[in-house]
């Protein structure tokens, strides 16, 4: 089990396209500082989240898979959990009752578990 703290990023409520760069070149550092810990992002202040929240935390998740880790969230709002479910992210979020748990971990299904097959999947049967 990792001991050491997690590199932590904290994402604003109002977040510009400007931002980003910063918020990832910060995860890059604390990961360089610190290769063996876990990267997290806090976006518990981003309850207005919008596209370019969505942005940050699809190039966060890229910094840390370079790094050879995964990004957890932490303290994700409802508002951000929604958006993640509908641009197909949702399992970015982890369970809602664990701040960022990844998918298997922690009881969360994996993605599709439990949705119908597509119609080109369905067996003649069905």
């Amino acid at each position: 089990m990792n001991t050491e703290p997690a590199a932590v990023v904290v994402l604003p409520d109002h977040l510009t396209r400007a931002d980003v760069p910063r918020l990832c070149a910060e995860l890059r550092a604390a990961l360089a500082a610190s290769p063996t810990a876990t990267p997290a992002c806090d976006v518990s202040a981003a309850v207005h989240p919008d596209l370019t929240t969505i942005e940050a935390l699809a190039r966060l998740t890229l910094v840390a898979r370079r790094g050879g880790a995964r990004l957890r969230l932490r303290g994700t709002p409802p508002e951000l959990r929604a958006l993640l479910d509908l641009v197909g992210l949702g399992e970015m979020a982890g369970e809602p009752g664990e701040a960022g748990a990844p998918p298997g971990e922690g009881g969360a299904d994996p993605p599709g578990a439990g949705a119908p097959a597509p119609a080109s999947r369905r067996s003649a049967t069905e």
